[in-house]
């Protein structure tokens, strides 16, 4: 009884989970003293509402990079979704339709990433990246580079992104059922499993007969859409479509997958590590904006954030490779 209680403290403090907690509820405590706007309902609720719809993107990306790929075009895929749904209901379409059709449009983003991937061969950085100039573009070339004024979005579609169910707003809502449920799914299907096999060894997984093609290709789809679905929440939240709305969030969700543990090398990786990470992140960001450090340090603290993780997860896969050998 003493031997499995002592493995099951191990487990749960040799955790990077709880690792994060820690940290979190650290900055908690010191923001505290630090400043006095910092725990108020008003601080609370726009720091949860920061990271809650790009955390859909995070869930997203988590999967794609367990998978052992990564998405550079998830700004941009974001602001595709908001353009798309923004001119069709301005060209006299219901949100809902038009909402349901921008996040086809996405997926197909995804589809076209796929199979470039899967199919032709290319590394997922370089179709990415492309996919992240030609979507920016087609935002520009859309709106004329000018925001869409969506003021006339009736009441009942901007209820997801404003909206509140009591004191809790809809769109942290939507975020917790995205991430109970695909949570739910990568540690608990069978299906979502071979995600796992297939980034831990793409070759060892394809000859035990998974058909890795297929799981890069659906992952690929799935993080475009999940962008899809962000987007048009976004899009609710401030009444319009933006064409350069989303510029850096690929640092920021990349980031927030890493730091909760993500490999990028495939393999390894939690839903709830990569949302730990992410409100770490709007933590982080809130805390610099109340102490009034300037927004361009910001982004080098969470640049250094990134660096530190990442050089972390390097520095862990290359032990478990040495420790393979011996």
């Amino acid at each position: 009884m003493e031997t499995q209680r002592q493995t099951f403290l191990s487990r749960l403090f040799g955790a990077r989970e709880t690792g994060l907690v820690l940290i979190i509820l650290a900055l908690f405590l010191i923001m505290t003293f630090a400043s006095p706007h910092f725990l108020t309902w008003t601080n609370m609720r726009a720091m949860t509402m920061a990271f809650s719809v790009e955390a859909i993107v995070v869930v997203g990306m988590t999967i794609l990079l367990i998978s052992g790929g990564i998405d550079l075009s998830v700004g941009s895929v974001t602001a595709l979704a908001m353009v798309v749904a923004g001119l069709l209901f301005l060209n006299g379409m219901d949100p809902w339709l038009a909402s349901l059709i921008a996040i086809l449009v996405c997926a197909g983003v995804g589809a076209i990433m796929g199979f470039f991937v899967t199919y032709v061969g290319l590394h997922h950085f370089i179709v990415s990246l492309a996919a992240m100039v030609i979507a920016r573009g087609l935002c520009l070339l859309g709106t004329g580079g000018r925001p869409l004024g969506l003021f006339e979005l009736p009441e009942n579609f901007k209820w997801i992104g404003i909206g509140s169910i009591g004191v809790i707003p809809v769109a942290i809502i939507i975020f917790v059922l995205f991430v109970a449920v695909f949570d739910f799914l990568l540690r608990r299907t069978t299906a979502f499993r071979l995600v796992y096999y297939t980034g831990s060894n793409e070759k060892a997984a394809a000859y035990s007969g998974i058909r890795t093609k297929r799981v890069i290709f659906l992952t690929t789809v799935l993080c475009s859409t999940l962008c899809g679905v962000a987007g048009i929440i976004y899009m609710a939240r401030f009444g319009s479509a933006q064409p350069t709305f989303g510029v850096g969030m690929e640092l920021n969700v990349i980031a927030a997958a890493v730091i909760g543990g993500a490999s990028l090398s495939g393999g390894k990786g939690t839903i709830l590590g990569a949302i730990l990470g992410a409100i770490l992140l709007s933590l982080v960001s809130s805390s610099l904006a109340l102490l009034n450090v300037s927004v361009y340090w910001q982004d080098i603290i969470r640049g250094s954030i990134l660096l530190a993780a990442v050089t972390f997860d390097h520095y862990l896969v290359k032990r478990q490779a040495m420790g393979g050998r011996a």
